[in-house]
Parts: structure tokens; sequence; C-alpha cells
């Protein structure tokens, strides 16, 4: 197996443990959308993306550990995993897609890796359990709603290479005490 097709798994309620193996290079869009049971997931070191929608709403997901070949991780890929407590993101991957982890209310930490260039439109909007990001020399753009509604974040360190704080990029962030804007700085934008 090479690859697993769009919705191939999908809302498979009884299904705990997934186990990718070394040979499979992608995860199609929703390959495991809605599976409500699942809690752990192994990503085989072959994969290089991890599709659009691929974990939406696997609300009993609790980690991933996403491996050094992938390379993008697609838009809404981890949305509304609720119970998604810490990912581990690749040093390959260079972009993380819009909404990637929109509402995944249990999300205390994530290290975003210098690879990355892109935090994508509402990446981790409302991820009510962030309390610090550290955003990598890498990241040029800090997308419209990245980090909106991350009531618990205290705290912001943002790269050197960051020229655009997109709209409404960390607004309702009410626990937000501190925030570093570097020289790299060229537009802050509406609401940020």
């Amino acid at each position: 197996v090479t690859s697993i097709g769009g919705s191939a798994f999908e809302a498979c309620d009884s299904l705990t443990l997934v186990v990718i193996g070394n040979s499979v290079t992608l995860i199609g869009y929703e390959a495991f959308a809605n599976c409500a049971s699942l809690t752990s997931v192994e990503i085989g070191d072959s994969v290089t993306s991890i599709g659009e929608r691929a974990f939406y709403n696997c609300t009993s997901l609790t980690s991933v550990n996403i491996p050094d070949s992938v390379t993008s991780i697609g838009d809404h890929a981890f949305a509304y995993c609720d119970s998604l407590t810490s990912v581990n993101i690749s040093d390959s991957v260079t972009k993380i897609g819009e909404e990637a982890f929109y509402y995944c209310n249990s999300l205390t930490s994530v290290n975003i890796p210098d690879s990355v260039t892109t935090i994508g439109e509402w990446a981790f909007y409302s991820c009510t359990s962030l309390t610090s990001v550290n955003i990598p020399d890498s990241v040029t753009t800090i997308e419209t709603y990245a980090f909106a509604h991350c009531k618990s974040l205290t705290s912001v360190n943002i790269g050197d290479s960051v020229t655009t704080i997109g709209n409404y990029a960390f607004r309702s962030c009410i626990s937000l005490t501190s925030v570093n804007i570097p020289d790299s700085v060229t537009t802050i934008e509406t609401y940020a």
C-alpha cells in the first residue's frame, strides 16, 4: 500500500488505533475523518503529505507525532480534534494549512519547527489551552485568525523573518501579557 485514499476509513466509529506503514506516502482527503474512538495514530516514515481533513473531528485523538518525511499538513487536517493535547511537527514541514488545528481545545503545546514558512489562516484558532507560542525565524507571515481566541495564551515570541501579522491574528487572546515583535515586521493588520 502506497496511499490511503479519500474517505477510506471515514466515520469508522469503533476504530481505536491506526498504524500507517512505511510504504505509505499519502494520507488522503478525509481518510480517517470522524473516527470518534480513534485515540492513537502512528504515521510511517515515508508519508510526505497529510491530506485535507485527514483526521478531521477525531475527537478522542490525544497525541500525534508527525515524522520527518512529512512536508505539508493539509487544510483542516486535525480540526476539531478536541482531545489532542500535544503535537510534534517534524523539521521537514514547510506549511501548516488553513484550520489545521482549528478548535483543538485541549492542545497545550505545539512545536513549530524552523522549516515552516507559513502558518495558515485559522491554523490554531480557538486552541483555548495553548499557553505559549514560539514562532521560528523561518516564518514570514502569520495569517488571518491564526491564533485568534487562544484564550490561555500568555506569551508569543515572533521570529526575525516575520514581515506581516495578519488580520485578527491574535484576536481575543485575553490572557496575553507579552508579545515580542521583531524589526522584520512591517505590517500589523486590522484587529491583529
